[in-house]
């Protein structure tokens, strides 16, 4: 890894960071509403900056710039794949009706449920690395079949039907009202205590974000194999994430070549685990069970300009060529009959 984290600075930097996802928290259950444009970017804003702050602290506290390279590049891919998370959580609210009042509300639990499977498979990825060498074959491979069927448009409303099955199988066995009662999970509908729909939104939330782990977490140990980095980064991605989903609003619709950009992203991380692999060779199969010196090594530098170079590319074509449909869907000014 070639650079050490102190451990007073990872417990340190951990508290303060759960004491403003809390903080955060608690100010939305306090004053539920739609945040206004200005409000969404304000607060985007502060998690950018506040990420860049904790980059350069990072810096100064191990001395090392790969220490900070790879938190950058971490943070930047688990932005950009929970960007995709917003799709989805488009149509589950649109699915299930959920007031724009409440959807903070909603976003910020599927966010907490995000956090703690993310953490267990962090946990678990950490293990396997440590103990299986070749696992990194089985996470780039894993990446490279991800980002083929991330290549194809639809995704999103496979996984929304998926989502729906899970919420039909939980129908099954328990009441459900059909109207919503503020943000509350229970309800008192003719004198009987009933779930409202708002179960079935935390459960098909919590499905989307167990998917969007298995994806995302072999996609950051192919750029650091820090436990404490990955989740940091994986914290910082999901802490803006309410806010972009106000921010973006109807944009996402305009960025439809995005998850070609993800898929590109995906699939270089997936060679570049699989040239990791190589390099640490354990497999007897393979090269004798020896290392394969010819296998490139991929920098974090590089890695850090793919993922941008592949966002802005994704982006700015999405957006040029929303720009070139509403300009055709505009009518031509009406000709004025010829003079009598």
């Amino acid at each position: 890894m070639g650079f050490e984290i102190p451990v007073w600075f990872e417990v340190t930097a951990l508290i303060v960071l759960v004491l403003i996802l809390v903080g955060d928290l608690l100010l939305i259950l306090r004053r539920p509403h739609i945040p206004s444009m200005r409000e969404a970017s304000l607060w985007v804003v502060f998690y950018v900056v506040l990420a860049l702050v904790f980059a350069v602290v990072l810096l100064l506290v191990t001395g090392s710039t790969t220490a900070m390279g790879e938190f950058v590049a971490g943070w930047l891919t688990e932005y950009s794949l929970s960007i995709d998370n917003l799709f989805v959580f488009v149509l589950l609210m649109s699915q299930f009706s959920v007031p724009r009042r409440y959807q903070q509300e909603v976003l910020m639990v599927g966010i907490i449920i995000a956090l703690v499977l993310r953490a267990a498979f962090i946990l678990l990825g950490a293990a396997l690395i440590e103990n299986f060498s070749w696992i990194f074959y089985v996470f780039g491979a894993f990446l490279v079949y991800t980002a083929w069927r991330q290549a194809f448009p639809g995704k999103q409303h496979e996984d929304a039907e998926r989502e729906t099955g899970i919420v039909r199988f939980l129908r099954r066995f328990i009441n459900i009202t059909d109207h919503y009662d503020g943000s509350k999970l229970r309800t008192i509908v003719g004198g009987t205590k009933l779930w409202t729909p708002m179960i079935l939104v935390f459960v098909a939330i919590g499905f989307t974000d167990l998917i969007f782990a298995i994806d995302s977490i072999p996609a950051i140990f192919g750029i650091t194999q820090s436990p404490f980095i990955v989740f940091t980064a994986n914290l910082f991605a999901l802490m803006g994430l309410r806010q972009l989903y106000f921010l973006l609003g109807g944009l996402l619709d305009r960025l439809k070549y995005l998850h070609y950009g993800i898929a590109f992203i995906l699939a270089f991380i997936g060679v570049k685990l699989v040239f990791h692999a190589l390099h640490e060779n354990e497999l007897p199969f393979i090269n004798g069970g020896h290392p394969v010196e010819w296998a490139p090594d991929i920098s974090t530098g590089l890695s850090l300009a793919v993922i941008v170079v592949a966002m802005v590319v994704a982006t700015g074509a999405s957006l040029l060529s929303s720009r070139r449909d509403r300009a055709k869907q505009v009518p031509a000014p009406a000709t004025p009959p010829p003079p009598a």
